[in-house]
């Protein structure tokens, strides 16, 4: 299968699906496409609620692309790919509306991120979860912010700091990253199809209203998440940063 983002709306959830056969890596089109068809779904008013899912049993998306990684050559490229995943997180943060993520498998890096930026999410209990950027000489610096608004400074710098090794969906639970733990994916998508339509039957307005109290003091995210993308895309091009990468990639 190609790599894709897609959405559909019905009985006003609208759902959005993305998926790419890295282990839903996310290359620069990619993120493009996601914080597309988050927007729209949170412009249409058809959609009253919005659920974040990818395709596959194993991992719920594994980050930035490597491939995509290695071939950048200056701070402009690197500034332009990490801002994508800025764009994401914005789209999220600025839909009026609450998005619902469902985490089926393992999330690492800017996969973490996003779960992050949802205003609730599932998990099943095989969703381990790490931040590995530091391993590969750079830095969770865009996606640092809504991590360490949902998982707090203490969790946030263990995750960064310890960037080799997997904190569990439990660890991920009990510190807030991951809103419910389910056994089974069938189990996890009946409770989402539940809260989802109820909150489909709930006040958009009132829901509205919501969205913009739960996310108050990230006013600045606009231009400090495209900073910190700076920062990212400056370190990425060095050849610690390539010469790790490579070696992960020949693991």
């Amino acid at each position: 299968m190609e790599a894709f983002v897609k959405s559909e709306i019905k009985n006003g959830i609208g759902t959005i699906t993305f998926f790419h056969p890295q282990s839903n890596s996310m290359p620069g089109s990619q993120l493009k496409n996601l914080a597309i068809e988050i927007e729209t779904l949170g412009n249409n008013p058809e959609a009253k609620v919005i659920v974040l899912k990818s395709e596959g049993d194993k991992a719920f998306c594994a980050g930035a692309s490597f491939d995509e990684l290695i071939s950048i050559k200056d701070k402009e490229t690197g500034l332009a790919f990490f801002s994508g995943f800025a764009s994401v997180i914005n789209a999220m943060r600025k839909a009026p509306k609450f998005v619902i993520a469902r985490v089926q498998g393992k999330a690492v890096g800017g996969g973490v991120g996003i779960a992050a930026s949802a205003d609730y999410c599932f998990a099943v209990q095989g969703a381990s979860c790490k931040l590995s950027e530091l391993a590969v000489g750079i830095g969770p610096f865009v996606v640092g912010p809504a991590v360490e608004r949902k998982v707090g400074k203490s969790a946030f710098c263990e995750l960064t700091i310890n960037a080799t090794e997997w904190r569990s969906a439990q660890w991920g639970n009990e510190k807030g990253l991951y809103t419910d733990l389910f056994d089974s994916m069938s189990d996890m998508d009946r409770a989402i199809l539940d809260l989802a339509t109820k909150l489909a039957a709930s006040s958009p307005e009132a829901m509205a209203m919501l969205k913009k109290v739960m996310w108050e003091g990230t006013e600045n995210w606009d231009t400090l998440l495209i900073e910190r993308a700076g920062m990212s895309g400056t370190l990425v091009f060095s050849d610690f940063t390539i010469n790790a990468i490579n070696k992960f990639k020949a693991k």
